[in-house]
């Protein structure tokens, strides 16, 4: 079975890995030879290589050369994972099988944008690793694997993404086995049903004091690393903050919100939240006094 592969992050490359450690015929590969927009990006052509792949840079998948591309390669199906530009009709009509998708969610709920960043900012307690045929429409087409994967409060997002990569690179070689034998089955989704997240702001990675400990745990563990680091301002400059604990303070019940309880180094205070505090554990080195406001 002839594959294209197509993407451009981390977890492109561990599963363009895992099809050539188990010897799968990856006939083409699109990449990208750098990326502002992704935290994990990560440059296919050096992987293909190795392997001898013809690769293909695109600003643009649905550019006419990256169709050409695709056309010479013949693939039987094409993979797409870790690439945010939609692909359009012509590409996706173009291998028998389709175009394979990953979107790290529990569709038909939860498609859109950030899916592992949300899940942490949510205090989800589960999520999943799902491949569906993709069509015209944002994580709307037919699932082909779908493995649920359970978060546990201590998770940040190097370990969710860990999670979900590990489960994704076995469902790879499940499905394209599958799919080799003509024996992959496809669920349709019900449109109407789950919801859709919306892309994140700078606004959405700012620390707000003033909400519960628990919600600003949580957007902490969730841009932690490989992203962007949530963040607070001291004195108009951005501080980002990578670990912290939510610390239980019912002494402290009658002090503000934004206020350093106990300061010893940036990677150790103590900071009033709604409900509790945030034991900052690892953040940009500042210095600040306990007492004052953040």
């Amino acid at each position: 079975m002839r594959i294209v592969y197509i993407g451009c992050v981390e977890s492109s490359y561990r599963g363009l890995k895992t099809l050539l450690d188990e010897k799968k015929e990856v006939v083409g590969v699109i990449t990208k030879e750098s990326s502002d927009f992704n935290a994990d990006f990560v440059d296919l052509a050096p992987l293909a290589g190795e392997y001898q792949i013809p690769c293909k840079y695109a600003k643009n998948v649905n550019d006419t050369e990256i169709k050409e591309f695709i056309r010479e390669c013949a693939p039987d199906v094409i993979y797409c994972f870790g690439w945010s530009q939609l692909i359009r009709e012509e590409i996706l009509d173009m291998p028998p099988l389709g175009v394979i998708g990953l979107h790290p969610a529990e569709l038909p709920h939860n498609r859109g944008r950030h899916p592992l960043i949300w899940a942490l900012a949510l205090g989800l307690e589960t999520t999943a690793c799902t491949f569906f045929v993709m069509n015209a429409g944002a994580d709307t087409g037919d699932i082909i694997s779908q493995r649920k994967i359970k978060i546990e409060y201590t998770d940040y997002a190097k370990d969710l993404y860990d999670k979900v990569m590990d489960a994704a690179c076995s469902q790879i070689l499940e499905f394209t086995k599958d799919l080799e034998n003509g024996v992959c089955i496809r669920q349709k989704q019900d449109r109407k049903a789950g919801n859709s997240w919306r892309k994140r702001g700078e606004a959405d990675g700012t620390i707000d004091w003033r909400m519960s400990g628990r919600a600003v745990y949580n957007l902490i563990r969730a841009l932690s690393h490989p992203y962007i680091g949530a963040q607070f301002l001291y004195k108009g400059n951005k501080m980002r903050v990578w670990k912290a604990e939510e610390v239980e303070a019912e002494q402290y019940r009658n002090i503000e919100p934004g206020k350093i309880i106990k300061f010893n180094s940036h990677n150790d205070f103590y900071v009033k939240t709604y409900d509790n505090m945030i034991h900052v554990l690892e953040c940009d080195e500042f210095s600040a006094e306990e007492g004052e406001y953040l």
